[in-house]
């Protein structure tokens, strides 16, 4: 008895197969990259150190660990991390030749333009924690008890601080790409974005004290900005592809008539 078949005469089980073919492909793209980065592990974490000036204040200059097994687990976990990055995009590629076939051409554009710029809204977001928010608010940590305790940063506490601050960063820069979407299958429309501006400014600074290691009210607005900024940007994408979905409703109502 023959598998039964979809809608374009493929089989379940060929589905499955390419599935298993397109995912251990991603897997070993992975393995090597985590492999690579694994050799220059000590790099990346200098580099995620780079921001913590206040380090050389601090009586070893620089973090500490306690646990003889915790900096190799941390060598890990990055390299791990920036293995998976470095895989991103062939990753993505094996997502989009699986999910490509079963798309019409005009999503299959959407897919194609917006994968790459999800990718570099998430680096970008990436790199503002990395450069602008993470510096002021570790100095500010490390300086806080000054004169009453001395700091000794436990270098598993502050890649882990730092990890999770970036991602955050990297999902808050996905914002307007997410609204454009959103706004092209017609969830959305810029103009209901902007009547809840102010809600979106609430939530900003909500998002900014989670985000934000410090309470102090300066850091969380550094990290409020940039989130109202997105969201601004996001009604503009979004205005635009309502206009662009619009345009191409009354270009197929023309055809058919």
């Amino acid at each position: 008895m023959k598998d039964e078949q979809d809608g374009k005469g493929l089989s379940i089980s060929s589905h499955l197969d390419e599935l298993r073919s397109r995912v251990t492909k991603s897997v070993l793209a992975v393995v090597v990259t985590t492999a690579v980065a694994f050799i220059f592990h000590r790099q990346i974490l200098l580099l995620l150190m780079e921001p913590a000036k206040g380090f050389d204040q601090t009586p070893f200059d620089g973090p500490i660990y306690t646990q003889l097994t915790e900096f190799i687990g941390i060598a890990f976990k990055v390299s791990l991390l920036a293995g998976f990055i470095l895989a991103l995009p062939y990753v993505l590629y094996q997502i989009v030749m699986f999910v490509g076939p079963g798309l019409n051409p005009k999503e299959r554009r959407y897919l194609y333009a917006l994968l790459p710029a999800s990718l570099i809204a998430f680096a970008a977001g990436a790199v503002f924690g990395h450069r602008v928010l993470f510096p002021p608010a570790v100095n500010f940590l490390l300086g806080f008890g000054e004169g009453i305790a001395t700091p000794l940063p436990n270098i598993g506490a502050y890649i882990n601080l730092m990890l999770t601050l970036l991602l955050w960063m990297g999902l808050v820069f996905q914002t307007p790409i997410v609204a454009f979407f959103l706004s092209r299958i017609g969830v959305v429309t810029g103009d209901w974005l902007a009547k809840q501006r102010k809600y979106a400014v609430i939530v900003a600074f909500i998002l900014g004290a989670i985000i934000t290691p410090t309470f102090d009210p300066i850091n969380q607005t550094i990290v409020s900005v940039p989130i109202i900024v997105m969201y601004e940007l996001g009604i503009w994408l979004a205005k635009l592809g309502g206009r662009g979905r619009k345009k191409a409703a009354r270009e197929l109502s023309g055809a058919d008539t």
